[in-house]
């Protein structure tokens, strides 16, 4: 996997609304510090600034990030804007509204519908754009999400924002949010260790929505990371193609559909260029069907 020249142009490309972007992109939580949403250990600034600065070399068009990515000392969407702006033309940041944190990095009450825009501009503030490409609203509990996304719309509608996604969605959120506006993209958990249990990968593929998985390379670990040893069936097919257990997990990622993007973070740079990587690694039929069987009770 380290023959060729790494590009996230090998994983193929996919359209959010009018944005054109590579399938392989990159998730900006584990930026700012040794864990997700850690206080304890901020990340090295120019490390993470570098990270960035590569990723983008590597072809990488798509970034995901928020406002509540932060730890003690570092802020995601600071260090995208100190690495990026002036923003390439076709550079698509995503981002997410809804969860909240305080000023000590304790999680707040979620934002309610009519606090949603000053998030947005959070977001725009902290960026240093005059839009947002794509806003997420996340789930977080709701049975209902059209008021919040109501919200959102409107903020579409006055330019703020120019396409809008749901995250930790349902099959009914997804039909809420498309009776208000266009959804592009839906941001669930999934990946070898985490079955899409709500369904929500063939109503994206039937729709034409991008479906973006979070933690497909953490598996069960979720924000902690890997906490488990790897499967014998990943590692197997590793070393069949000379490639690491994440290529593998990302490979699998990418082979559940054309519409499955990845946005994998990190804030190593060894460990990005592994993962752009992935883009051009591909699975045999068999070795699908070997991945597949993880984690299905045996007959």
């Amino acid at each position: 996997m380290t023959s060729h020249t790494v590009s996230a142009a090998a994983s193929g490309t996919w359209v959010l609304g009018d944005l054109t972007v590579n399938r392989l992109g990159f998730g900006a939580m584990r930026l700012t510090g040794s864990a997700a949403f850690h206080g304890g250990t901020p990340s090295d600034r120019g490390r993470s600034i570098a990270v960035l600065r590569r990723a983008v070399e590597l072809g990488v068009d798509h970034i995901d990030t928020a406002a509540f990515y932060f730890s003690r000392l570092r802020s995601a969407n600071e260090l995208i804007n100190s690495a990026l702006a002036p923003y390439a033309d076709d550079l698509v940041i995503s981002t997410k509204v809804g969860p909240a944190r305080d000023a000590s990095g304790g999680w707040a009450e979620s934002a309610l519908p009519d606090e949603l825009r000053g998030q947005v501009e959070e977001n725009l503030r902290q960026l240093g754009r005059d839009h947002l490409d794509v806003v997420n609203f996340r789930v977080m509990g709701q049975d209902s999400i059209s008021e919040y996304f109501g919200a959102l719309s409107e903020l579409r509608d006055a330019g703020l924002v120019r396409h809008l996604g749901i995250s930790n969605a349902r099959p009914e959120h997804l039909a809420q949010a498309e009776a208000i506006a266009p959804v592009v993209c839906v941001q669930n958990r999934y990946g070898l260790d985490a079955p899409d249990r709500a369904g929500m990968l063939g109503a994206c593929a039937a729709r034409g929505i991008a479906f973006v998985p979070f933690f497909s390379i953490a598996g069960e670990g979720g924000e902690a990371g890997a906490v488990r040893g790897e499967h014998d069936e990943v590692r197997a097919v590793a070393r069949a193609h000379g490639a690491s257990p994440a290529q593998v997990r990302l490979a699998w990622i990418l082979g559940q559909g054309s519409h499955v993007l990845a946005i994998p973070g990190t804030g190593d740079p060894d460990h990005l260029t592994d993962n752009v990587a992935a883009g051009a690694l591909r699975l045999t039929r068999d070795e699908f069907r070997l991945l597949d069987a993880i984690g299905r009770p045996s007959s």
